[in-house]
């Protein structure tokens, strides 16, 4: 299940009035500077509490992760278009 399948059975259980599901996606490393799991974009505090988190709790913490990868999606498409200008420039 890759990560836009997750956030889109997320969307669904959350209608649907289900348990909330975990988003980790079973690729586990810590981004030092982010201080965020590379795959499912938690904090390590969000992962170990993960399990004591009542289903209101784990909504929040997907809100978060829904905000986190939005700013990211953002900050990768300014980079390309950055580096998309200067490389015309340095052609003209």
């Amino acid at each position: 299940m890759n990560d836009e399948n997750v956030r889109t059975d997320m969307a669904a259980n959350r209608d649907a009035g289900t348990p909330t599901p975990s988003p980790c996606i079973n690729i586990c490393r810590m981004h030092e500077a982010s201080g965020l799991c590379e795959g499912c974009l938690r904090t390590i505090d969000e992962i170990a509490s993960w399990s004591t988190f009542d289903d209101a709790a784990k909504r929040a913490v997907w809100d978060a992760i829904e905000m986190r990868h939005a700013e990211w999606l953002d900050k990768r498409f300014e980079s390309h278009e950055a580096s998309q200008a200067r490389t015309q420039g340095e052609r003209q």
